[in-house]
């Protein structure tokens, strides 16, 4: 098949959350299957249609920045996510467009946050697919965010899906949030994110303890993501003072601190306190070193409000980890207490406490934990068997699509 896949967010330029990350695997395992695979992504400033060739997928970088867009003033007091999606939406027109004067598509799949299909979807006649990872509607009350944006930003999504093909989601618990929440009656196909194996089996890897000053000899509990209150992070500073008080342990901390969440609370807060065990902030890593860390750490820590279906969490499971993580959204397709790792409920920082002291205590009971994490991505998150899995949907879909053109 000729497949496109529609992402702003794509490693390295603007690889910086699920979506890229998703994006990034989907297209290799699609090409190392035998298809052609073409990524549209987008671009940190204005330039012209740019294509590179990664791991046997063509990658084309676009960004518009359209006078009419300018007019509208906005900045970041004002509707910026919207001005984003606005932006976004009309780049991915225009680049597709570009696209289309040289081959056609199969299938073109995008997600819905981002906005990528808001002109795509009503204007071109294309078999298209949205994919469900984080709508605006659902997330953007984690974030301080301006009502109007708010709802604008919401409603350009809302646009931008409903005039598409057929729909996936990452996970049950998010197909079922979109039917109630943003009302969508369509069928949705739920597609679980897939992972590529073989990249935490490397034997390519940095010391993580001594390039960053982590005390040997002490267990590791490690948060990777981003510094947001989705993810957690608000509830760290009580789940750091539980833990480093009665341990000695490394509490590591490595992601984005977009809202300067450790450098203004979480760090000036345990400096005050009398610790046995120690915190450390790394800042944002690339993806290799975060590869190093999960394999080398002996705890992760993922104390979400709000998830679909992590690839933090994916990550941690591949590197074979015992995971420590709330019940959060889609979490419990992944994590099985007992038998993966072993969960608390949402904003129970008392619970995730306990769940990280007797991992802490029993190493045995970590290897366990590890192991079945391991499998269970092994079972049914590997990249390839998700990659065939969408397949027989774009197969189905493009057939449909051919028969209706005839």
């Amino acid at each position: 098949m000729r497949i496109a896949l529609l992402s702003y967010e794509y490693p390295p330029e603007t690889g910086f959350g699920g979506i890229g990350t998703y994006t990034w695997y989907q297209a290799r395992a699609l090409s190392r299957l035998g298809h052609e695979v073409h990524v549209l992504a987008g671009a940190a400033s204005a330039r012209g249609l740019r294509r590179d060739d990664h791991d046997g997928v063509c990658v084309y970088r676009f960004r518009d920045n359209p006078l009419w867009l300018r007019l509208f003033a906005f900045d970041r007091r004002k509707p910026w996510w919207t001005r984003n999606r606005l932006e976004n939406a009309f780049s991915m027109y225009r680049g597709l467009l570009q696209l289309l004067e040289k081959q056609r598509f199969d299938i073109v799949e995008m997600p819905e946050c981002g906005a990528e299909g808001l002109f795509i979807n009503h204007l071109m006649r294309l078999p298209t697919i949205v994919r469900f990872h984080s709508p605006a509607r659902l997330i953007m009350p984690c974030y301080d965010v301006r009502k109007a944006d708010h709802k604008l930003c919401s409603a350009i999504e809302q646009i931008g899906l409903k005039a598409a093909t057929a729909y996936t989601s990452c996970s049950r618990f998010l197909a079922n949030e979109v039917h109630t929440k943003l009302r969508v009656r369509r069928d949705i196909r739920v597609i679980p994110n897939g992972i590529d194996l073989q990249l935490f089996d490397s034997s390519e890897q940095v010391n993580a303890r001594d390039q960053h000053g982590i005390p040997r000899g002490k267990p590791m509990i490690l948060f990777a993501g981003r510094m947001e209150k989705r993810k957690g992070i608000h509830l760290c500073k009580e789940i750091a003072a539980g833990i480093l008080k009665q341990h000695d342990v490394a509490l590591v901390f490595a992601g984005q601190d977009r809202f300067d969440f450790m450098k203004q609370d979480l760090l000036p807060s345990v400096r005050q306190m009398k610790l046995r065990g120690s915190v450390h902030y790394l800042g944002s890593l690339d993806p290799k070193s975060i590869r190093s860390f999960l394999r080398q750490t002996d705890i992760f820590l993922l104390p979400s409000i709000w998830e679909s279906c992590p690839y933090s969490c994916l990550e941690a499971m591949a590197a074979g980890r015992a995971i420590v993580s709330s019940d959060a959204g889609g979490l419990p397709e992944l994590i099985q207490d007992g038998v993966n790792g072993l969960t608390a409920r949402s904003g129970d920082t008392g619970g995730l406490v306990a769940c990280l002291e007797r991992l802490i205590d029993d190493p045995s009971l970590r290897e366990r934990l590890g192991a079945g994490a391991r499998l269970t991505v092994e079972r049914y998150h590997s990249d390839t068997h998700i990659a065939r899995t969408s397949l027989d949907y774009y197969r189905e879909l493009a057939g449909k699509s051919e028969k209706r053109q005839h």
